[in-house]
């Protein structure tokens, strides 16, 4: 596994760097092929909080996790990501579709026992309205009259769907999806 690991307000020690390749260096059990992940290792006042990003078959496989302690936060975020990935391997089995390689062919298998298609989520409701072309401040500004997280519309300056929405530090951010 690649790790590209970066600290946001301060420096990765090398045991702090050493200790996230070893945990996410876990992960790997659940690849062929080699996989590079981004990691971000960020200090916020008493908050240590870790993010890591791993692109997979056109997917984002994606953990954030904060705790008191930076250690604890790296042991947690590993933890989330191999629930997200057992979590995908048995909708794959649910669905009875053929794992892609990054994942599906991994060395670690899951035991039919563990395929519990009652937990997952279900969409219980499917939103159709029209979309009309404005310009980013016009859909931030509906999105907070609306008191919403996040607003989609009709970019008027691109003519593509967008997405505003409101990021955990205050500011927005702004999604325009590109077709592969």
């Amino acid at each position: 596994m690649k790790l590209n690991i970066s600290g946001k307000n301060f420096a990765v020690t090398e045991a702090l760097k050493n200790y996230t390749e070893k945990k996410l260096g876990k992960l790997e059990r659940f690849f062929d092929k080699e996989v590079e992940a981004q990691v971000t290792l960020s200090v916020e006042k008493s908050r240590h909080i870790v993010e890591v990003t791993m692109p997979l078959n056109g997917m984002i496989l994606r953990g954030e996790t904060e705790s008191y302690d930076m250690y604890t936060s790296i042991d947690a975020v590993v933890d989330k990501l191999e629930k997200q990935i057992e979590k995908y391997k048995t909708k794959m089995i649910k669905n009875k579709k053929r794992a892609p390689e990054y994942v599906g062919n991994g060395r670690k298998t899951l035991p039919e026992e563990e395929v519990l298609i009652e937990d997952e989520p279900k969409i219980v409701k499917v939103k159709k309205f029209s979309l009309k072309p404005m310009d980013i401040e016009e859909a931030i500004m509906q999105m907070e009259l609306l008191g919403h997280d996040f607003f989609v519309f009709s970019n008027a300056e691109t003519d593509g769907v967008n997405v505003v929405y409101k990021r955990r530090d205050g500011n927005y951010g702004l999604i325009e999806p590109e077709l592969l």
